[in-house]
Parts: C-alpha cells; sequence; structure tokens
C-alpha cells in the first residue's frame, strides 16, 4: 500500500491541476452565469450612454458640417456656373454688337470711298473733257495757222519751181491765183 499511498498523492495533486484547469470555460460557468450578465448589461449601458450622449452627437455634427459645407460648395459652384454663363452672353452679345458695328463701318467706308471716286472720276472726266476741247481749238488753230502757211510755202514753192524750170522770175499775182484755184478745188 505504500506504493498505493505514494501514488495518491501524485493523483490527488494531478486530480487538483485537473479540477483547476479541467473545468468548464469561465463565460461558460453557470455558476458566474448571473455576474456576468450584470456586468454585460452594466457595460452595454455605459457604452450605450457613451455613445449616444458623445460619439454619435460628434459623428452627426461632423456629418451634418460636411452635408452643409458640400451645399455650399454646390450652390456656389451654381453661382459661378450662372456667372459664366451670364459672362458668354454679355461676350456674345458685345462681340455680336462689334461685329455689326464693323460691318456698317465697313459699308459706311466702302459708299464713303465709292462717292470720293466718283467725284474724282467725275473731276478727272470734266478736266480730261476741257483739255480735249483745248487740245482741238489748238489743233483747229493750227490747222487753220497750217493752211495760211501752206498757201504762202505753195506759191513760195510754185515760184521757187517755175524759176527753175523757165529759168525766169514768175509774177507773184499769177502764181498767188493760181494756188487760191487749186486750194478752192480740194476744199
Amino acid at each position: 500500500m505504500s506504493q498505493d499511498t505514494h501514488m495518491t498523492p501524485e493523483l490527488s495533486e494531478g486530480t487538483v491541476q485537473q479540477a483547476e484547469h479541467g473545468s468548464n470555460f469561465p463565460p461558460f460557468d453557470v455558476t458566474t452565469f448571473e455576474p456576468q450578465l450584470v456586468w454585460l448589461l452594466i457595460t452595454f449601458g455605459i457604452l450605450y450612454y457613451l455613445m449616444s450622449k458623445i460619439a454619435l452627437p460628434r459623428i452627426g455634427t461632423v456629418i451634418e458640417e460636411r452635408r452643409d459645407r458640400i451645399a455650399d460648395d454646390l450652390d456656389q459652384a451654381a453661382q459661378f456656373k450662372q456667372e459664366t454663363d451670364d459672362a458668354i452672353q454679355a461676350y456674345e452679345t458685345a462681340l455680336a454688337e462689334a461685329r455689326g458695328k464693323a460691318h456698317a463701318i465697313a459699308q459706311e467706308t466702302r459708299e464713303r470711298l465709292s462717292a470720293q471716286t466718283e467725284t474724282k472720276r467725275e473731276a478727272l472726266e470734266a478736266e480730261l473733257a476741257k483739255k480735249v476741247e483745248e487740245a482741238e481749238t489748238r489743233i483747229a488753230s493750227t490747222k487753220d495757222a497750217a493752211l495760211q502757211n501752206v498757201r504762202t510755202v505753195a506759191g513760195d514753192v510754185a515760184g521757187a519751181v517755175i524759176t527753175q524750170l523757165l529759168g525766169d522770175d514768175a509774177d507773184a499775182a499769177q502764181i498767188s491765183q493760181a494756188v487760191d484755184a487749186a486750194m478752192n478745188q480740194e476744199g
């Protein structure tokens, strides 16, 4: 038995160790179930209170501030878009007015230059007509003078020809009558 007693203390120590370590998992231990429920309720209540009074209002405030900031940014973007659209419309209106004015100025300049050109053309035509008339008058006077000179030249030539052919000086009165008769037949 001494051997059994020797083993018994070992068995008793093993049984103690097994009892210490071999028992149920503490959360599943039925003897500690009621205090665990109480602590669970207390912890849940504290967490619920902290979440409802501190964390969730802060999160709600942050979300509300974000929503307000986004709404403000969208409003500002819409305002800028409206201003941009107004500026584009004003630019297009100004551009259309400028084109209209440029077209009107070009038309006015065209008409003014056309009128000036017409005036200058008429002045040049009048001046040329005057010069043509003066030239015709000079030509007529030169023609008359030439005809008078032709009579004199014809008389001188006829006298020179007769003198050379006959060797005698011709009568100037007869030469003048012959030249007048010849010119009257042609004229």
